[in-house]
């Protein structure tokens, strides 16, 4: 297969090679590519951590005066240009803090370590580091991803492309920034390393709970070849007893059931509670997986596995503790009882000594548990909903926002004025571009896509009412005026 172009026109290649895509990542799923060349004897460690970074700016209209007109730029660069505001004076230690994984893994690589970290940018990043001119970020992060001598040390996860968080973004918008973001990722970084990204991210650690959206999003997964999926702890129950996951720190899997009676699931990786910055910044995963002895699981002897991801360059942990500990704790694993592993490299191990997906424990989002105790699966959307609100009306804890990263923080309330233009610029795009079945690779479809994804950022609600809902306002203007404009 052909490279494909990282930009086409000045807009980067989010869509438009989906059947080469399905076939890529197909591929990628037959093959074991970590387990063999990770170095470790699966059979005699007795515990492994896995860590992942979380990277991520916004595209804002802010590439001049006017809101209206101002060019669509990265939040870094207007950082970068305005350092005298704020934080803002950060902006030279992210950059830093993007491209230091290409750096490091070579590095403990060339010492005779054995580095782990898993890696997670969002295409609204990816692209603007490009834009600002910051081409040896990616080309550091090249050199950990495509050189064979690097490339089992780090594993890329997928995310939605313009960081949208999936309770509240519409369904078949998520699907399209998931794809985006392997055109994106394939368009940088080749098909070959493609083939190696297996696992899911979501932004924000979202869960969607809401049974029909839960089970689209579980649907969405598997349909683009992710083999796994990263989740928040608190944001599941087990099947079983409607419990929080009593043995964290093995594989489970995701069980997603909608009021049509249709079931998809997927395996997912745990990522237990805490302080994430603090957490990963300290390396505090890998100090509880020295406590952690091998535990048994379908008959045989697994080594748990302690997974944490956090921000990686947000706070001054994570800036200036995460460096050296990081590299301190690198050497003290390798070729130890307790290493760094990544979740795809440890699958493999599992699936390589008979284990089979269906010996995971089963979990399902938070509160359906309650919501099957009222209905059947098969009953119908209308059932749902009314069962939904009387749940509502009886327990003001009971809601079907989604479980993220923090009990306290809703994705809806107080965002009316942000989620109508949201909703609107999303239904024209559909009644427009979607249903009359536009062809991908045409310019005019990857620019309203491009639009569309920048305006369902989780940071125009994340930041509060103010400067970023009026960013988050401007740019679902303008998907929607392009719509408007490119498909009357």
């Amino acid at each position: 297969m052909n490279q494909l172009p990282e930009y086409i026109g000045d807009v980067p290649n989010i869509s438009g090679h989906e059947a080469e895509l399905e076939k890529v990542v197909a591929r990628g799923r037959t093959r074991t590519l970590f387990a063999d060349r990770g170095g470790i004897d699966f059979g005699a460690i007795r515990s492994a951590t896995a860590i992942a970074l979380h990277q991520h700016q916004p595209l804002i209209p802010a590439g001049g005066g006017d809101l209206r007109t101002a060019a669509l730029i990265s939040n870094l660069q207007h950082m970068m240009h305005n350092q005298h505001i704020g934080d803002n004076y950060n902006a030279p230690a992210f950059v830093w803090c993007y491209k230091r994984m290409g750096e490091f893994i070579p590095q403990l690589v060339g010492e005779g370590k054995s580095p782990r970290c898993m890696l997670e940018y969002s295409g609204t990043l990816l692209h603007g580091l490009r834009k600002m001119g910051e081409n040896h970020v990616i080309d550091a992060l090249k050199t950990i991803t495509c050189n064979p001598d690097y490339n089992w040390a780090a594993e890329w996860l997928g995310m939605p492309w313009g960081h949208a968080v999936a309770p509240s973004t519409p369904v078949q918008d998520y699907r399209l920034h998931v794809r985006a973001f392997q055109h994106h990722f394939a368009a940088i970084f080749g098909w070959e390393a493609l083939e190696r990204v297996r696992g899911f991210s979501p932004s924000e650690m979202a869960l969607p709970n809401h049974p029909d959206v839960a089970y689209e999003f579980v649907k969405t997964l598997v349909d683009c070849g992710f083999q796994w999926v990263l989740i928040q702890e608190h944001s599941v129950q087990q099947v079983s007893n409607a419990r929080h996951p009593e043995r964290p720190h093995i594989p489970h899997r995701l069980v997603c059931t909608n009021s049509k009676g249709e079931t998809a699931s997927i395996i997912a990786i745990i990522k237990t509670q805490g302080s994430d910055t603090k957490l990963v910044a300290q390396m505090q995963p890998w100090y509880e997986a020295q406590g952690l002895n091998r535990v048994e699981l379908a008959g045989k002897s697994i080594p748990p596995l302690v997974t944490q991801i956090a921000d990686g360059e947000n706070g001054g942990v994570m800036m200036n503790e995460f460096p050296g500990k990081f590299m301190e704790v690198a050497s003290l694993s390798s070729h130890s009882a307790n290493p760094m592993m990544n979740a795809s490299e440890y699958l493999e191990h599992l699936f390589a000594m008979g284990i089979k997906e269906s010996d995971f424990p089963e979990i399902q989002p938070i509160f359906h548990d309650r919501i099957w105790a009222r209905i059947q699966p098969g009953d119908g959307p209308e059932k749902l909903a009314k069962a939904i609100e009387k749940l509502k009306q009886e327990d003001g804890r009971f809601h079907m926002e989604g479980g993220s990263w923090t009990n306290d923080l809703s994705w809806v309330k107080g965002y009316d004025n942000l989620l109508g233009p949201m909703e609107e610029a999303s239904s024209i795009f559909n009644e427009k571009v979607l249903r009359p079945g536009v062809s991908t690779d045409h310019p005019s479809y990857r620019n309203a896509l491009f639009h569309l994804m920048a305006s369902q950022t989780s940071c125009y609600r994340y930041w509060g009412q103010g400067e970023w809902t009026d960013y988050g306002r401007e740019i679902c203007r303008r998907a929607s005026e392009i719509v408007q404009r490119d498909f009357a």
